[in-house]
């Protein structure tokens, strides 16, 4: 029968099941750290439309045999010269062509959306250096244009590290004080989030990155809340000045509804307000309230540019380590000419 690649019908769970399995296992067998989204994150986000994004799903069927699996997502609402993909293989189908013909589609699909800009990303472990996702991509024609170390925490932290970082924290923000929420933002704190988040579009290291920053607003935000609720329990914790309830930091916890581990997002103090610890003390601020979800959680992931030389001495403090490295890479129009 030969090498079919074919669109994955997002309304048969089957299928979608099936995606999911292998895409998990061409992960984990690449990195065995990887913070992989479960099965109900890959429902939730293909059969329940955004106005901010789009996605297709394809897979690669060899007689019959899923052996690869891929996806295309691409904003709607800004950036419309860029998309992002995904490209998995079955790890016992590799070097058979099916990652390359997989490609091939991606391409013809960003050919038509009048996309310029592919862009992915690859992790791989830090003992490795033989990784196949770097050198597959090469050869494809992306470069490299961003990295960033993954590192973990194991939970729960010692009891006697917390507290020494609770009395470090505590000390240093004195005048500050914490409002914390589980999914949707309060309505009275809503103006003060949205730009603390845009700030974090602003500031966070992307290297050559070819996104432009989002400007969050209220609809954004209650469209992204109510998404990311069917799949994860959403933790904020936020930084304020006492005297004139000023948001300084504000920091954003996802905890997946069917896994046992937690991805750590936006940590960020505003310039002001820096150098009174209190990225620790909203992270400190999370952690508590992650260990008070009914499901206890036994690792925490976070991602974080090496040269953010302020977070990455805030994740130590803490006691997360590096298990792999994060590799950004962007294929553009102008520089590979048409592929495939």
């Amino acid at each position: 029968m030969g090498l079919l690649v074919r669109e994955t019908d997002l309304t048969d769970d089957g299928a979608l099941a099936a995606w999911h399995a292998l895409e998990a296992e061409s992960v984990r067998a690449s990195d065995p750290h990887a913070a992989h989204r479960t099965l109900e994150a890959l429902r939730a986000s293909v059969q329940h439309p955004s106005a901010y994004v789009d996605r297709l799903l394809l897979e690669a069927r060899d007689g019959g045999s899923l052996v690869g699996v891929a996806e295309l997502t691409w904003p709607l609402q800004e950036d419309h010269h860029l998309c992002s993909a995904d490209v998995h293989v079955r790890p016992g189908a590799r070097r058979r062509g099916v990652g390359r013909a997989l490609w091939q589609q991606v391409d013809r699909r960003r050919r038509g959306l009048g996309r310029t800009t592919v862009e992915a990303e690859l992790e791989v472990p830090v003992a490795d250096g033989d990784a196949p996702g770097p050198a597959f991509a090469e050869a494809l024609g992306f470069r490299l244009v961003h990295l960033e170390d993954h590192l973990v925490l194991g939970l729960p932290v010692d009891p006697g590290h917390r507290e020494r970082l609770v009395e470090h924290a505590t000390a240093a923000s004195g005048g500050y004080e914490v409002v914390t929420w589980r999914g949707r933002c309060p309505d009275d704190l809503v103006e003060a989030y949205c730009a603390l988040r845009t700030r974090m579009e602003h500031d966070v290291p992307t290297g050559e990155l070819a996104g432009t920053p989002v400007t969050w607003d209220e609809a954004r935000l209650r469209s992204s809340e109510e998404r990311t609720s069917r799949s994860y329990t959403v933790l904020v914790a936020a930084a304020r000045r006492a005297a004139d309830e000023e948001m300084a930091a504000y920091t954003l916890l996802f905890a997946p509804h069917d896994d046992d581990t937690a991805l750590q997002d936006d940590t960020l103090v505003m310039p002001e307000h820096r150098g009174r610890r209190l990225g620790t003390l909203v992270k400190l601020a999370n952690l508590e309230a992650l260990a008070e979800l009914d499901e206890p959680r036994r690792l925490v992931h976070t991602w974080t540019d090496p040269d953010n030389a302020a977070m990455v001495a805030v994740n130590r403090a803490f006691g997360f380590v590096t298990v792999s490295r994060c590799h950004q890479v962007q294929w553009r129009e102008d520089a590979a000419g048409q592929a495939g």
